[in-house]
C-alpha cells in the first residue's frame, strides 16, 4: 500500500488528507445510513453506527468494514448482509470529490509534490483513494497510518523535503502536526465537513497558517502563499 519514495529531496511537499478534504465524507456516511435502513430497519441501522463509534474509539480511526464485521452477529443468516460488503467496496467515491479538487491538485503539482496522508485501514481507505481516481492522480504517492500526526518522522523519511504544508478538514491534526514539526510545516484548514463545523467555537493554538473554505480554493494560490521564507523552497523543475 505505501509506495517507493522519491529518490531525492524535493523543495516543497502538499500533504492532503482525504476524508471531507478531498472528498465528500459526509456524503458517503449519509448514504450508508440509507442503505443499512433499507437492508435492515431504522434499529439495525443505529445498531451499527453504535458498533461504528465504539470501534472508532478503539482504533482511532474510521473502520467501517470492521465495523460490519461486528454488525454480522445476529444476522448470518440474513442474505442483506453480503450484499452490503459489496456496496462498500464498490461505493463510487469518484463522485464523491468535492468540486475542482482535481484542479487544486494539477496544481499543486505545478508548485510542489502532493502526497496523500491520510488515517485509516489497510483495506478500506486505500480502496477508497483508488475508487474516487486519487491514487492514479497522484502517481501512488499515498500514505496511509492509523495515526498521521504520530509518524511524521516515517513519513518525512520517504517523502524529505525541505518544507512540508498539511491540507486538512480537522484543525487538531493541524495543530498536532504544527507543534512537532514547527516552521517546517504551514498548515491549511479545509472548512469542509462536520468536523470543521463543530471546530467553529474551538479556537487551537497554534492556529492554522492558512484556512480556506473548500479544496478548491488551492488553484488560486501561489508558491509564497506557502511561507515563502522556508529556506530551500522554489519552484520545481518537474
Amino acid at each position: 500500500m505505501l509506495n517507493a519514495m522519491p529518490p531525492e529531496s524535493v523543495p516543497l511537499v502538499f500533504l492532503l488528507d482525504v476524508d471531507n478534504t478531498l472528498l465528500d465524507n459526509d456524503r458517503f456516511a449519509a448514504d450508508l445510513g440509507v442503505r443499512l435502513d433499507q437492508s435492515f430497519g431504522t434499529t439495525e441501522r443505529d445498531r451499527y453506527w453504535a458498533i461504528y463509534a465504539q470501534l472508532r474509539d478503539e482504533l482511532g480511526y474510521a473502520d467501517y468494514l470492521g465495523a460490519l464485521q461486528r454488525f454480522r452477529v445476529g444476522l448470518d443468516n440474513d442474505p442483506a448482509l453480503l450484499q452490503m460488503s459489496a456496496w462498500l467496496l464498490e461505493y463510487p467515491f469518484a463522485e464523491r470529490l468535492y468540486p475542482h479538487g482535481l484542479e487544486a491538485i494539477a496544481h499543486l503539482h505545478t508548485l510542489g509534490l502532493p502526497v496523500i496522508l491520510s488515517d485509516g485501514d489497510v483495506v478500506f481507505q486505500p480502496r477508497k483513494i483508488q475508487h474516487a481516481g486519487l491514487w492514479d492522480v497522484l502517481d501512488g504517492n499515498v500514505l496511509i497510518y492509523t495515526h498521521k500526526q504520530a509518524m511524521l518522522a516515517e513519513m518525512q523519511e520517504r517523502y524529505p523535503a525541505a518544507h512540508y504544508v498539511m491540507v486538512d478538514d480537522k484543525p487538531k491534526i493541524l495543530m498536532d502536526m504544527k507543534q512537532r514539526l514547527g516552521e517546517r510545516l504551514t498548515t491549511v484548514f479545509v472548512r469542509q465537513g462536520h468536523y470543521a463545523a463543530a471546530a467553529v467555537d474551538s479556537p487551537s493554538n497554534p492556529e492554522p497558517d492558512i484556512s480556506i473554505a473548500c479544496i478548491g480554493d488551492l488553484r488560486e494560490r501561489k508558491l509564497a502563499d506557502f511561507q515563502p521564507n522556508a529556506p530551500g523552497i522554489s519552484a520545481p523543475a518537474y
